[in-house]
């Protein structure tokens, strides 16, 4: 990954694509990044779980039993050299269920961010522009109600009135997930928006849109990039805690919460059917986390 890099800076310096400002940034930065090993571990983590979840009919062992598959003389084996997870008790390969949750799992934190992220980036950024006016008052009142109550009861309340399915519980997700952006955003914002490049923009006739996008937004994209890095974990435990109750993926398309429900209910005689899509799972958020301490010490402009 690395040889990648060097040979893609080393291209751009050729062609000239590069400043030297530019090329000092991207010193600093990947030097930043790489002095946390668990940080070049955890890209490593989510590279893996990106192969696998746009991969996961090419590498899976047995792609049939992702979806409706009977095979009751195989039910319930433990992990063998023929299943290395084992069988659920319709005898599918849990292997190659896990190795499909990922697409899934993946799919729900790249919805509910890519809706959360630009509605609570404009809102915070309105509203932090506007700091003291009544759009600022009425946007974070709004935002203060949604953050009073509790995520995962919020995110449980809308789905529980929706059709139980994959589209429904991103839905619930991203309608409890923009507040905490338009909050990230807004104290940013309200605190460039006082600087004096920003009023130098006003008094020379700048629009206010000029004024928020090329001149606030640039400031606030190094907490909105760890931020998003950090999300992805809790976006995909939230979808796992939806679809454990029944409120995510429907069978018989597999997903974390759900094999991890399902599990539950044989443990402890069949221990597989509940670790390896737990470990699964961890593995996708702890490469995220990882990721995203590595990303903040990165544009940490008090770091060394």
């Amino acid at each position: 990954m690395i040889g990648v890099t060097q040979e893609a800076t080393a291209i751009a310096k050729k062609k000239g694509w590069l400043s030297p400002s530019t090329k000092e940034n991207f010193r600093i930065y990947k030097y930043k990044f790489t002095r946390n090993r668990l940080s070049v571990f955890g890209l490593a983590l989510v590279a893996i779980s990106l192969f696998f979840a746009f991969f996961a009919l090419q590498i899976v062992p047995f792609p049939e039993h992702i979806g409706a598959f009977v095979d009751h003389a195989n039910a319930n084996n433990p992990p063998s050299a023929v299943h290395w997870f084992g069988t659920d008790n319709v005898g599918r390969d849990v292997f190659s269920r896990v190795i499909y949750c990922f697409r899934g799992a993946l799919l729900m934190s790249i919805v509910v961010l890519a809706i959360s992220v630009p509605v609570g980036t404009v809102l915070g950024l309105i509203a932090g522009y506007n700091h003291g006016r009544p759009v600022d008052t009425v946007i974070m009142r709004i935002t203060d109600v949604f953050l009073s109550i509790p995520a995962l009861i919020l995110a449980l309340s809308i789905a529980s009135i929706l059709t139980p399915n994959m589209m429904n519980s991103m839905l619930a997700v991203t309608i409890m997930w923009w507040p905490w952006y338009t909050r990230l955003v807004y104290t940013q914002s309200s605190s460039v928006a006082k600087e004096y490049f920003v009023r130098n923009a006003e008094l020379i006739g700048a629009s206010k849109f000029h004024i928020i996008i090329k001149e606030i937004l640039p400031n606030c994209f190094s907490p909105i990039f760890t931020k998003m890095a950090l999300d992805v974990g809790w976006v995909l435990l939230m979808g796992a805690a939806l679809s454990f109750v029944g409120l995510g993926e429907q069978p018989p398309i597999p997903a974390f919460g759900q094999m991890i429900a399902d599990g539950s209910r044989l443990m402890p005689q069949n221990w597989w059917l509940t670790l390896f899509p737990a470990l699964g799972i961890a593995f996708m958020i702890l490469g995220f986390n990882f990721l995203g301490d590595g990303l903040r010490d990165m544009f940490d402009k008090g770091g060394h």
